[in-house]
């Protein structure tokens, strides 16, 4: 999906689907990239998302901007409500959980973990990727948590759906959601919210290689890991300033 997506959003942004313009059907675009139509309607949804074209329903999709916003929307919310609410209540919340969590919540997590790497359908694992944020939520032992989580769900998958065209960020978000239940499983607190500030970070900066063109950088051997009690997590991601 990442070739059509980039190869459509060249062709809106040189002008060969003017502003205002339709863009053709699904099946056309289909042959036209010899891909399937769901992939189509990835590329598609991603487009909306980041200002590029509208989908009239009845009508088609149109072409409303030629070049891409800097705050992307996913269903009711942008990019930037996701990262403020994620950043103020997953990273508490993880933590939460490496203090309360039962063993059948370390089952259920274990579980996902298994389920996310076998998962061979990019929307069923972005559906999984969302499960597992509330499991850890449920495993804090506070239901508006939870309830938070739920209200975003919808969103999250979206956006879930969108980073992962950066190839290998699945298997990336794989290892990071493996170091926030071994943290839990450990009842370590303050790792589990290291962990959990280390994927969200990571979640932003492929939102910026996608939208912004700014190359990830290389992971390092130590993103997620105990920093010890002398070195600080960084502020947060700071794509869409407040």
């Amino acid at each position: 999906m990442e070739a059509v997506l980039a190869n459509l959003r060249a062709a809106i942004e040189n002008g060969e689907f003017a502003v205002g313009a339709k863009l053709p059907a699904e099946t056309a675009l289909a042959r036209r990239y010899t891909v399937s139509r769901s992939v189509i309607r990835e590329a598609l949804r991603a487009l909306q998302a980041i200002g590029m074209t509208v989908s009239r329903t009845g009508k088609g999709t149109f072409v409303q901007a030629d070049r891409a916003v800097e705050n992307p929307t996913f269903g009711s919310y942008s990019a930037r409500d996701l990262l403020e609410v994620r950043l103020h209540v997953e990273i508490p919340v993880s933590g939460y959980a490496a203090d309360r969590r039962t063993e059948d919540d370390l089952d259920a997590l274990g579980d996902l973990l298994d389920r996310m790497a076998s998962e061979a359908d990019d929307t069923d694992w972005a559906a999984l990727d969302t499960l597992f944020h509330i499991t850890v939520a449920q495993a804090s032992g506070n239901p508006v948590f939870r309830r938070v989580i739920e209200e975003i769900r919808d969103a999250l998958a979206r956006q879930s759906t969108f980073v992962n065209q950066i190839h290998g960020r699945r298997e990336q978000s794989d290892t990071e959601h493996r170091r926030i239940v071994d943290a839990i499983a450990g009842r370590d607190p303050d790792r589990a919210r290291k962990a959990m500030r280390a994927h969200l970070e990571k979640v932003d900066t492929s939102l910026n290689a996608i939208v912004l063109r700014v190359p990830p950088q290389p992971a390092r051997a130590s993103e997620g890991a105990d920093t010890g009690p002398d070195q600080r997590p960084s502020a947060g991601p700071k794509t869409f300033p407040l």
